[in-house]
Protein backbone atom coordinates (compact mmCIF):
# COMPACT_ATOMS: atom_id res chain seq x y z
CA UNK A 1 0.00 0.00 0.00
CA UNK A 2 1.19 3.47 -1.14
CA UNK A 3 1.96 5.60 1.74
CA UNK A 4 1.79 9.48 1.02
CA UNK A 5 1.83 12.62 3.15
CA UNK A 6 -1.03 14.82 1.83
CA UNK A 7 -4.10 13.40 -0.77
CA UNK A 8 -6.45 16.23 -2.09
CA UNK A 9 -9.58 14.79 -3.44
CA UNK A 10 -10.92 16.69 -6.33
CA UNK A 11 -9.40 18.94 -9.22
CA UNK A 12 -11.46 21.60 -9.30
CA UNK A 13 -11.06 25.17 -8.07
CA UNK A 14 -10.33 24.95 -4.44
CA UNK A 15 -8.07 21.41 -5.14
CA UNK A 16 -6.00 23.23 -8.03
CA UNK A 17 -5.60 26.18 -5.11
CA UNK A 18 -4.92 23.58 -2.33
CA UNK A 19 -2.40 21.70 -3.93
CA UNK A 20 -0.39 24.79 -5.19
CA UNK A 21 -0.45 26.28 -1.46
CA UNK A 22 0.74 22.73 -0.10
CA UNK A 23 3.45 22.10 -1.70
CA UNK A 24 6.67 21.68 -0.09
CA UNK A 25 9.64 20.17 -1.31
CA UNK A 26 9.18 18.34 2.09
CA UNK A 27 5.87 16.48 1.68
CA UNK A 28 4.27 14.04 -0.93
CA UNK A 29 0.93 15.24 -2.73
CA UNK A 30 -1.33 13.51 -4.87
CA UNK A 31 -3.96 15.48 -6.42
CA UNK A 32 -6.41 12.87 -7.38
CA UNK A 33 -9.49 13.78 -9.89
CA UNK A 34 -12.13 11.40 -11.39
CA UNK A 35 -12.72 13.16 -14.81
CA UNK A 36 -9.96 13.01 -17.73
CA UNK A 37 -8.52 16.49 -16.87
CA UNK A 38 -8.03 19.26 -14.45
CA UNK A 39 -10.40 21.99 -13.70
CA UNK A 40 -14.08 20.95 -12.46
CA UNK A 41 -16.95 22.38 -13.80
CA UNK A 42 -14.46 25.43 -14.55
CA UNK A 43 -14.02 23.63 -18.28
CA UNK A 44 -17.65 24.01 -18.71
CA UNK A 45 -18.13 27.38 -17.46
CA UNK A 46 -17.00 29.43 -21.17
CA UNK A 47 -18.49 33.16 -19.92
CA UNK A 48 -16.37 35.45 -18.22
CA UNK A 49 -16.02 36.81 -15.01
CA UNK A 50 -13.83 34.58 -13.38
CA UNK A 51 -10.72 35.90 -12.23
CA UNK A 52 -11.05 39.36 -10.84
CA UNK A 53 -9.80 38.73 -7.58
CA UNK A 54 -7.25 36.36 -8.12
CA UNK A 55 -5.57 37.74 -11.05
CA UNK A 56 -6.67 41.17 -11.68
CA UNK A 57 -8.64 40.43 -14.67
CA UNK A 58 -11.54 38.81 -16.43
CA UNK A 59 -11.25 35.04 -17.77
CA UNK A 60 -13.54 32.68 -18.54
CA UNK A 61 -13.84 29.33 -16.96
CA UNK A 62 -11.17 27.23 -18.67
CA UNK A 63 -8.74 30.06 -18.69
CA UNK A 64 -9.20 30.39 -14.71
CA UNK A 65 -8.58 26.44 -14.28
CA UNK A 66 -5.17 27.37 -17.18
CA UNK A 67 -3.66 29.46 -14.64
CA UNK A 68 -3.86 26.98 -11.75
CA UNK A 69 -2.85 23.93 -14.38
CA UNK A 70 0.45 25.56 -15.87
CA UNK A 71 1.21 26.41 -11.89
CA UNK A 72 1.33 23.07 -10.89
CA UNK A 73 2.83 21.27 -13.87
CA UNK A 74 5.67 24.21 -12.83
CA UNK A 75 6.00 22.98 -9.32
CA UNK A 76 5.67 19.01 -10.77
CA UNK A 77 3.07 17.79 -8.61
CA UNK A 78 1.61 14.25 -9.01
CA UNK A 79 -1.98 14.10 -10.25
CA UNK A 80 -4.04 10.99 -10.59
CA UNK A 81 -6.49 11.65 -13.75
CA UNK A 82 -9.38 9.45 -14.07
CA UNK A 83 -9.72 8.05 -10.77
CA UNK A 84 -12.15 7.91 -8.43
CA UNK A 85 -12.33 7.54 -4.62
CA UNK A 86 -14.69 4.96 -3.67
CA UNK A 87 -13.96 4.78 0.46
CA UNK A 88 -11.79 5.86 3.07
CA UNK A 89 -11.50 5.17 6.47
CA UNK A 90 -9.64 6.93 9.15
CA UNK A 91 -7.01 4.40 10.99
CA UNK A 92 -3.82 5.09 12.18
CA UNK A 93 -3.27 6.94 9.07
CA UNK A 94 -6.35 7.52 6.10
CA UNK A 95 -6.73 4.38 4.14
CA UNK A 96 -7.95 5.44 0.73
CA UNK A 97 -9.54 3.02 -2.53
CA UNK A 98 -8.96 4.40 -5.88
CA UNK A 99 -10.45 2.89 -9.00
CA UNK A 100 -9.19 3.86 -12.75
CA UNK A 101 -9.84 2.22 -16.04
CA UNK A 102 -5.74 2.00 -16.54
CA UNK A 103 -5.13 1.20 -13.00
CA UNK A 104 -7.64 -0.61 -11.85
CA UNK A 105 -8.16 -0.51 -7.64
CA UNK A 106 -5.65 0.99 -6.04
CA UNK A 107 -4.74 1.63 -1.85
CA UNK A 108 -2.98 4.57 -0.70
CA UNK A 109 -2.38 5.87 2.52
CA UNK A 110 -2.28 9.30 3.65
CA UNK A 111 -1.66 11.36 6.32
CA UNK A 112 -3.55 14.14 5.42
CA UNK A 113 -6.78 14.40 3.15
CA UNK A 114 -8.54 17.86 1.68
CA UNK A 115 -11.93 16.81 0.13
CA UNK A 116 -12.40 19.38 -2.29
CA UNK A 117 -15.13 17.78 -4.34
CA UNK A 118 -16.89 20.46 -5.09
CA UNK A 119 -20.77 20.47 -5.11
CA UNK A 120 -23.61 18.41 -7.12
CA UNK A 121 -26.69 20.01 -8.23
CA UNK A 122 -30.76 19.29 -6.79
CA UNK A 123 -32.94 17.21 -9.15
CA UNK A 124 -36.73 16.92 -9.94
CA UNK A 125 -36.58 14.79 -7.30
CA UNK A 126 -35.15 17.33 -4.51
CA UNK A 127 -38.91 19.61 -4.87
CA UNK A 128 -41.50 17.02 -5.84
CA UNK A 129 -42.76 18.51 -8.93
CA UNK A 130 -45.91 17.34 -9.92
CA UNK A 131 -47.06 15.90 -13.27
CA UNK A 132 -46.04 13.58 -15.88
CA UNK A 133 -42.37 12.43 -16.07
CA UNK A 134 -41.11 13.12 -19.87
CA UNK A 135 -37.95 13.72 -21.21
CA UNK A 136 -36.59 17.70 -21.75
CA UNK A 137 -36.14 18.06 -17.33
CA UNK A 138 -32.86 18.42 -16.21
CA UNK A 139 -30.27 20.06 -13.67
CA UNK A 140 -28.66 23.61 -15.65
CA UNK A 141 -25.46 22.45 -14.88
CA UNK A 142 -26.32 19.03 -17.04
CA UNK A 143 -27.55 21.68 -19.57
CA UNK A 144 -24.40 23.81 -19.36
CA UNK A 145 -22.25 20.49 -19.82
CA UNK A 146 -24.11 19.84 -23.13
CA UNK A 147 -24.29 22.95 -24.85
CA UNK A 148 -20.93 23.89 -23.67
CA UNK A 149 -18.98 20.83 -24.10
CA UNK A 150 -20.74 18.65 -26.22
CA UNK A 151 -21.96 21.31 -28.97
CA UNK A 152 -25.57 20.16 -27.96
CA UNK A 153 -28.72 22.52 -27.46
CA UNK A 154 -30.94 20.76 -25.44
CA UNK A 155 -34.23 22.76 -26.49
CA UNK A 156 -35.60 25.14 -28.84
CA UNK A 157 -38.52 26.60 -26.02
CA UNK A 158 -37.12 26.57 -22.64
CA UNK A 159 -38.57 27.52 -18.82
CA UNK A 160 -35.69 27.50 -16.16
CA UNK A 161 -36.89 27.06 -12.58
CA UNK A 162 -35.23 28.24 -9.76
CA UNK A 163 -32.81 31.65 -10.40
CA UNK A 164 -29.50 30.44 -9.00
CA UNK A 165 -26.60 31.92 -11.24
CA UNK A 166 -25.96 28.48 -13.27
CA UNK A 167 -29.64 28.67 -14.77
CA UNK A 168 -29.02 32.76 -15.11
CA UNK A 169 -26.41 32.21 -17.02
CA UNK A 170 -27.97 29.61 -18.86
CA UNK A 171 -30.98 31.25 -19.82
CA UNK A 172 -28.63 34.17 -21.62
CA UNK A 173 -26.54 31.31 -23.09
CA UNK A 174 -29.52 29.41 -24.36
CA UNK A 175 -30.82 32.75 -26.23
CA UNK A 176 -27.92 33.56 -27.65
CA UNK A 177 -27.55 30.08 -29.34
CA UNK A 178 -31.32 30.75 -30.99
CA UNK A 179 -33.52 28.98 -28.35
CA UNK A 180 -36.60 30.98 -26.88
CA UNK A 181 -36.35 31.56 -22.90
CA UNK A 182 -39.92 32.01 -21.62
CA UNK A 183 -39.03 32.71 -18.30
CA UNK A 184 -37.42 32.06 -15.26
CA UNK A 185 -39.42 31.42 -11.71
CA UNK A 186 -38.43 31.32 -8.03
CA UNK A 187 -40.32 30.21 -5.27
CA UNK A 188 -38.55 32.94 -3.10
CA UNK A 189 -39.44 36.36 -3.44
CA UNK A 190 -36.04 37.38 -4.01
CA UNK A 191 -33.57 35.74 -6.99
CA UNK A 192 -30.93 33.01 -5.68
CA UNK A 193 -28.43 34.26 -8.35
CA UNK A 194 -25.87 37.27 -8.27
CA UNK A 195 -27.68 40.75 -8.87
CA UNK A 196 -24.83 41.14 -11.53
CA UNK A 197 -26.19 38.01 -13.53
CA UNK A 198 -30.31 39.23 -12.94
CA UNK A 199 -28.77 42.41 -14.62
CA UNK A 200 -26.50 40.62 -17.54
CA UNK A 201 -28.57 37.30 -18.47
CA UNK A 202 -32.52 38.33 -17.54
CA UNK A 203 -32.70 42.17 -17.95
CA UNK A 204 -30.60 42.83 -20.95
CA UNK A 205 -32.87 40.35 -22.79
CA UNK A 206 -36.05 41.09 -21.71
CA UNK A 207 -36.24 37.62 -20.26
CA UNK A 208 -38.97 37.87 -17.55
CA UNK A 209 -38.72 36.55 -13.68
CA UNK A 210 -41.01 35.77 -11.94
CA UNK A 211 -40.48 35.94 -7.76
CA UNK A 212 -42.85 33.84 -5.80
CA UNK A 213 -44.00 31.51 -8.07
CA UNK A 214 -43.10 28.01 -8.71
CA UNK A 215 -43.95 24.81 -11.50
CA UNK A 216 -46.60 23.55 -9.96
CA UNK A 217 -48.07 21.35 -13.32
CA UNK A 218 -45.87 19.42 -16.32
CA UNK A 219 -47.75 17.76 -19.11
CA UNK A 220 -45.97 15.34 -21.68
CA UNK A 221 -46.64 11.69 -22.31
CA UNK A 222 -43.20 11.18 -23.97
CA UNK A 223 -41.69 14.46 -24.00
CA UNK A 224 -42.57 17.61 -22.29
CA UNK A 225 -45.02 19.83 -23.70
CA UNK A 226 -45.96 22.31 -21.38
CA UNK A 227 -45.88 23.28 -17.83
CA UNK A 228 -47.98 25.29 -15.61
CA UNK A 229 -46.42 27.83 -13.06
CA UNK A 230 -48.42 29.78 -9.82
CA UNK A 231 -47.65 32.35 -7.28
CA UNK A 232 -47.36 31.41 -3.88
CA UNK A 233 -48.31 32.89 -0.43
CA UNK A 234 -45.66 33.33 2.53
CA UNK A 235 -46.33 29.47 3.45
CA UNK A 236 -45.21 28.62 -0.23
CA UNK A 237 -48.36 27.68 -0.55
CA UNK A 238 -49.87 28.03 -4.37
CA UNK A 239 -52.50 30.57 -4.84
CA UNK A 240 -55.54 29.40 -6.58
CA UNK A 241 -56.14 31.88 -9.79
CA UNK A 242 -52.57 32.80 -10.40
CA UNK A 243 -52.20 30.11 -12.81
CA UNK A 244 -50.17 30.64 -15.84
CA UNK A 245 -49.35 27.97 -18.76
CA UNK A 246 -45.90 27.80 -21.07
CA UNK A 247 -46.01 25.59 -23.97
CA UNK A 248 -41.74 24.32 -23.80
CA UNK A 249 -39.72 21.35 -24.99
CA UNK A 250 -37.36 21.77 -21.84
CA UNK A 251 -37.12 22.38 -17.92
CA UNK A 252 -33.89 23.55 -16.59
CA UNK A 253 -33.98 23.40 -12.77
CA UNK A 254 -32.00 25.40 -10.60
CA UNK A 255 -32.72 25.45 -7.67
CA UNK A 256 -29.86 24.48 -5.53
CA UNK A 257 -26.77 22.90 -4.86
CA UNK A 258 -25.43 20.13 -2.86
CA UNK A 259 -21.66 19.79 -0.90
CA UNK A 260 -20.67 16.58 -1.98
CA UNK A 261 -19.40 15.33 1.06
CA UNK A 262 -21.39 11.65 0.91
CA UNK A 263 -17.33 10.00 0.60
CA UNK A 264 -17.10 10.25 4.57
CA UNK A 265 -20.43 9.41 5.72
CA UNK A 266 -18.36 6.55 7.21
CA UNK A 267 -16.29 8.39 8.94
CA UNK A 268 -18.82 9.91 11.42
CA UNK A 269 -17.51 13.45 10.31
CA UNK A 270 -19.70 16.17 12.18
CA UNK A 271 -22.25 17.69 9.83
CA UNK A 272 -23.90 21.43 9.86
CA UNK A 273 -27.21 21.50 8.97
CA UNK A 274 -27.76 24.18 7.00
CA UNK A 275 -24.92 23.73 4.61
CA UNK A 276 -24.95 19.75 4.67
CA UNK A 277 -21.45 19.54 5.00
CA UNK A 278 -18.19 19.57 7.51
CA UNK A 279 -18.00 21.66 10.81
CA UNK A 280 -14.69 23.41 10.46
CA UNK A 281 -12.50 25.38 12.57
CA UNK A 282 -10.37 28.25 11.21
CA UNK A 283 -7.57 25.98 9.60
CA UNK A 284 -10.78 24.12 7.92
CA UNK A 285 -9.43 20.92 9.50
CA UNK A 286 -12.87 18.73 10.64
CA UNK A 287 -13.74 16.91 14.16
CA UNK A 288 -11.70 14.42 12.43
CA UNK A 289 -7.61 14.69 13.11
CA UNK A 290 -6.07 15.40 9.76
CA UNK A 291 -9.25 15.79 7.46
CA UNK A 292 -9.59 19.11 5.77
CA UNK A 293 -12.71 19.98 3.63
CA UNK A 294 -12.77 23.56 1.45
CA UNK A 295 -14.91 25.44 -1.23
CA UNK A 296 -18.02 24.13 -2.84
CA UNK A 297 -17.44 20.56 -0.88
CA UNK A 298 -17.79 22.78 2.62
CA UNK A 299 -20.46 25.32 1.79
CA UNK A 300 -21.40 26.99 -1.60
CA UNK A 301 -19.73 30.08 -2.86
CA UNK A 302 -20.79 32.49 -5.24
CA UNK A 303 -17.41 33.53 -7.11
CA UNK A 304 -14.82 30.80 -7.77
CA UNK A 305 -11.98 33.33 -6.39
CA UNK A 306 -13.36 32.83 -3.39
CA UNK A 307 -13.22 29.06 -3.70
CA UNK A 308 -9.69 29.04 -4.69
CA UNK A 309 -9.01 31.75 -1.70
CA UNK A 310 -10.49 29.13 0.38
CA UNK A 311 -8.23 26.23 -1.28
CA UNK A 312 -5.11 28.30 -0.57
CA UNK A 313 -5.67 28.80 3.02
CA UNK A 314 -6.98 24.66 2.85
CA UNK A 315 -4.05 23.71 1.73
CA UNK A 316 -1.37 25.82 3.99
CA UNK A 317 -3.25 24.57 7.17
CA UNK A 318 -2.88 21.31 5.73
CA UNK A 319 0.76 21.26 5.23
CA UNK A 320 1.87 22.71 8.38
CA UNK A 321 -0.39 19.81 9.58
CA UNK A 322 1.44 17.09 7.80
CA UNK A 323 4.78 18.76 8.78
CA UNK A 324 4.20 19.33 12.56
CA UNK A 325 5.89 16.38 14.99
CA UNK A 326 3.07 16.71 16.99
CA UNK A 327 -0.91 17.18 17.78
CA UNK A 328 -1.45 19.91 19.94
CA UNK A 329 -4.13 20.58 22.57
CA UNK A 330 -7.23 22.84 21.21
CA UNK A 331 -9.46 25.06 22.87
CA UNK A 332 -12.66 25.01 20.19
CA UNK A 333 -14.98 27.92 20.63
CA UNK A 334 -18.31 27.29 19.05
CA UNK A 335 -19.22 31.00 16.93
CA UNK A 336 -22.90 31.46 17.72
CA UNK A 337 -25.04 33.37 15.55
CA UNK A 338 -27.43 36.33 15.82
CA UNK A 339 -29.87 38.33 14.04
CA UNK A 340 -30.33 37.42 9.99
CA UNK A 341 -26.95 35.10 9.99
CA UNK A 342 -27.88 31.68 8.17
CA UNK A 343 -24.98 30.10 8.68
CA UNK A 344 -21.33 30.95 9.28
CA UNK A 345 -17.78 29.50 8.11
CA UNK A 346 -15.34 28.37 10.14
CA UNK A 347 -17.96 27.20 12.51
CA UNK A 348 -15.66 27.62 15.27
CA UNK A 349 -12.76 28.30 16.86
CA UNK A 350 -9.32 26.97 17.94
CA UNK A 351 -7.95 29.71 20.55
CA UNK A 352 -5.28 28.00 21.45
CA UNK A 353 -3.52 28.13 17.52
CA UNK A 354 -5.36 31.74 16.56
CA UNK A 355 -2.32 33.61 15.46
CA UNK A 356 -3.48 34.70 12.12
CA UNK A 357 -6.34 36.84 10.42
CA UNK A 358 -9.63 35.13 10.69
CA UNK A 359 -11.75 35.65 7.76
CA UNK A 360 -15.85 35.26 8.63
CA UNK A 361 -17.78 33.78 5.61
CA UNK A 362 -21.40 34.30 6.27
CA UNK A 363 -24.98 34.20 4.46
CA UNK A 364 -27.82 36.44 5.83
CA UNK A 365 -31.52 35.32 6.07
CA UNK A 366 -32.68 37.91 4.09
CA UNK A 367 -32.24 41.65 1.70
CA UNK A 368 -31.14 44.43 3.51
CA UNK A 369 -30.33 47.84 2.04
CA UNK A 370 -28.58 48.60 4.57
CA UNK A 371 -27.07 46.67 8.34
CA UNK A 372 -24.13 46.66 10.75
CA UNK A 373 -22.32 43.91 10.91
CA UNK A 374 -21.57 42.92 14.35
CA UNK A 375 -19.26 41.13 16.11
CA UNK A 376 -19.44 40.25 20.19
CA UNK A 377 -17.22 39.05 22.91
CA UNK A 378 -17.93 38.42 26.38
CA UNK A 379 -21.06 41.12 25.77
CA UNK A 380 -18.97 43.96 24.25
CA UNK A 381 -18.64 45.17 20.18
CA UNK A 382 -15.49 43.87 19.39
CA UNK A 383 -15.64 44.59 15.69
CA UNK A 384 -18.23 46.26 13.46
CA UNK A 385 -18.84 47.60 10.05
CA UNK A 386 -21.46 49.24 7.95
CA UNK A 387 -22.86 47.69 5.18
CA UNK A 388 -24.72 49.00 2.23
CA UNK A 389 -26.42 45.86 0.60
CA UNK A 390 -26.89 42.19 1.65
CA UNK A 391 -28.54 39.48 -0.09
CA UNK A 392 -28.92 35.61 0.76
CA UNK A 393 -27.34 34.96 -2.69
CA UNK A 394 -24.03 37.07 -1.48
CA UNK A 395 -21.65 35.82 0.82
CA UNK A 396 -20.25 38.28 2.84
CA UNK A 397 -17.24 37.89 5.08
CA UNK A 398 -15.42 40.22 7.72
CA UNK A 399 -11.68 39.63 8.82
CA UNK A 400 -10.69 39.94 12.65
CA UNK A 401 -6.72 40.42 13.70
CA UNK A 402 -6.15 38.11 16.49
CA UNK A 403 -5.93 40.75 19.05
CA UNK A 404 -9.19 42.20 18.41
CA UNK A 405 -10.02 39.36 20.53
CA UNK A 406 -10.13 39.81 23.84
CA UNK A 407 -10.02 36.62 25.46
CA UNK A 408 -10.56 32.74 24.54
CA UNK A 409 -14.18 32.87 25.31
CA UNK A 410 -16.76 32.49 22.26
CA UNK A 411 -17.42 34.80 20.04
CA UNK A 412 -21.46 35.97 18.13
CA UNK A 413 -22.09 36.75 14.60
CA UNK A 414 -24.55 39.26 14.22
CA UNK A 415 -26.33 41.73 11.50
CA UNK A 416 -28.59 44.24 12.85
CA UNK A 417 -31.21 45.16 9.84
CA UNK A 418 -30.88 49.50 9.93
CA UNK A 419 -34.13 51.43 8.60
Amino acid sequence: MNMIDLAIIGGGAAGLAAALSAHDEKINIVLIERDPQLGGILNQCIHNGFGLHQFKEELTGPEYAHRFIEALKEKGISVMLESTVLDIQKKEHFELILSSPIQGYQHLQARAVILATGCYERTRGSVLIPGTRPKGIMPAGSAQRYLNMEGYLVGQRVFILGSGDIGLIMARRMTLEGAKVLGVAEIMPYSNGLTRNIVQCLHDFDIPLYLSHTVTNIKGKDTLEAITIQAVDHRFEPIAGTEKTFEVDTLLLSIGLIPDVALFDGLNMKKSPVTKSAYVDQHYMTNIEGLFVCGNALHVHDLVDWVSDEGQKAGYHAKKYVLSSQNQEKDDQVITLGDHVRYVVPHHIDMNHLTEPLTLSFRVTKKMTSAMLQVYQDGAIIFQRKSAYLAPAEMESITLKPDQLKSKNPIRLHVEELI
